[in-house]
């Protein structure tokens, strides 16, 4: 049998932090990087967008300065406009050596946002690619809104086709920009696509709206697409985008003439690790990486488990690397935890092994048992505390609550090295603690940020009452921000958060 290799190109760091309220860090956008290239195996990262920030541009850099010493730079793509050459030199200075081009696909938004004609924008494209290839950038195009264009102008997607084919790049990118299609009409429009065009590459990228991406994935390889563009966990705009896992799991179990080198025994890890830092949860019933999705209740389905596998299917957990746990405690040491870490497809430099290990002792010194399910809930509050110096600590608080008086907190804290002590009243623990905290910046002639949200919760996917997260939301008179604290006490946890929002605001 002849097997079609297909590309998997992992946009989870461009169009998956299109995400509502989603914005990773340096630090993390390099972390799932590493996982995304190293351990899930993906053929290409995408990893932002051109030209959007500061932050941006240094998360970029500390990529592509990681990928060039790993080879894996020309895995790595950002998406750039057609702008006179802007985009090219915001990637030369970041280091990255292949653009993804953003061009129109459909003759609506060709006329009405860009307001020119087809030639015309043929033309500046062409200049855009010329430029990028004497400037050592390799080029892949993406047609935005092509399923509009196919469904409506298709007489334009058509010409543009004929150009393109005569530009040098690398892959055609065909995405269905608001997740209208159908199966019918990714299968339909693909199929159309790359019969008269045989020898070109052409992914396909595919949005969730009507929660028809994984099946137009899946029409859009038995039409001939070579590639595609997943998110983990179906992070994106709106309803997000076709999801890895399922995804993977699709095309290794139904379409046998196709291969991936996705490594599925570590999507779950990947999946958790994202939920993490992007603060999104994944469904308990979301297929492959659910909590959920490989629990049986039933009775009957239990018996029938024990009778020659009657509720088995080719979905088993272990495919995804979903049944050993580890705990960690008190007793744990640094051997036990690297070996929990590696099975999560994660390295740690020797100060973050020991700040990991001083956090999982003083848990357990709270709490009987830490899971590796915990692990990545950790590893995220330590990479947060790289994000800022500590000029603010808090180095002990009484929380008092007793029937028929309000509570009262008494708090000391160092401010750039001057310590500071407060008492003060509320309508719980953690509001008397805030009460003290703005008496003592109210002498200083400072203003706290407003607090707008309080979500407490134990964290996704443990398997033990170790831990307790606290996501606080600041807004000051220049953003909205959050900051996370993590312990085994409610309150405690929400402390933490604050403390990190003073060092933020005191830097």
């Amino acid at each position: 049998m002849t097997f079609k290799k297909i590309e998997i190109m992992d946009t989870t760091l461009r169009d998956g932090e299109q995400t509502s309220g989603v914005s990773f860090s340096a630090s993390e956008k390099l972390t799932i990087a590493k996982l995304l290239l190293e351990e899930l195996k993906v053929d290409r990262i995408e990893i932002a967008s051109a030209r959007v920030s500061e932050g941006e541009f240094q998360a970029v850099k500390s990529i592509t300065n990681w990928a060039s010493n790993n080879y894996y730079l020309d895995k790595v793509e950002v998406l750039t406009f057609v702008d006179n050459g802007v985009s090219i030199d915001w990637m030369i200075e970041a280091g990255a050596k292949v653009q993804n081009l953003l061009t129109k696909g459909s003759l609506n938004h060709l006329t009405h946002q860009l307001k020119k004609t087809p030639s015309q924008h043929f033309k500046e494209i062409s200049e855009s690619i010329l430029l990028a290839s004497q400037k050592g950038i390799k080029t892949n195009v993406y047609l935005e809104d092509w399923s509009n264009g196919m469904r409506n102008s298709k007489d334009y997607v058509l010409e543009y086709l004929e150009f393109i084919a005569t530009q040098p790049v690398e892959r055609i990118m065909l995405p269905d920009t608001l997740g209208i299609l159908t199966p019918w009409e990714s299968y339909q429009f693909v199929s159309e696509i790359k019969t008269t065009y045989p020898h070109l590459h052409f992914d396909f990228h595919a949005h969730n709206d009507y929660d028809l991406g994984v099946a137009n994935v899946v029409e859009a390889l038995k039409a001939g697409a070579d590639g595609l563009h997943l998110t983990i966990n179906g992070m994106g705009e709106r309803a997000g985008n076709a999801p890895m896992g399922s995804t993977i799991a699709v095309i290794n179990d139904f379409l046998p003439n196709l291969k991936v080198g996705v490594n599925e025994k570590v999507l779950f890890t990947v999946s958790k690790l994202v939920e993490t830092f992007s603060g999104i949860m994944i469904p308990a019933n979301k297929p492959v990486i659910g909590a959920n999705v490989f629990t049986q209740t039933a009775g009957i389905h239990a018996d029938g488990d024990n009778k020659k596998n009657l509720y088995f299917s080719n979905l088993l957990p272990e495919r995804f690397g979903r049944t050993r746990q580890y705990a960690l405690g008190k007793a744990s040491g640094k051997a036990n935890i690297q070996k929990n870490l590696q099975e999560l497809g994660l390295q740690l430099n020797d100060e973050d092994l020991k700040k990991v290990t001083q956090r999982i002792i003083e848990l357990g010194d709270k709490k009987e048992v830490v899971t590796k399910e915990d692990l990545p809930y950790i590893i995220s509050d330590i990479l947060d505390s790289h994000l800022y110096l500590e000029n603010v600590k808090v180095n002990s608080y009484v929380l008092t609550h007793a029937k028929g008086l309000k509570p009262s907190t008494t708090i000391s804290i160092t401010i750039k090295g001057k310590t500071y002590e407060e008492n003060a009243q509320g309508d719980g623990q953690f509001d008397a603690f805030m009460n003290a905290l703005r008496g003592i910046y109210k002498a200083k002639k400072k203003d706290l940020p407003e607090l707008i949200d309080y979500a407490v919760r134990i964290p996704p996917g443990s398997h033990s009452d170790a831990l307790c997260e606290t996501i606080i939301t600041w807004k000051n008179s220049v953003k909205e921000f959050k900051t996370r604290g993590l312990d085994s006490d409610q309150t405690v946890s929400a402390i933490k958060a604050t403390e990190k929002m003073l060092n933020i605001i005191t830097n």
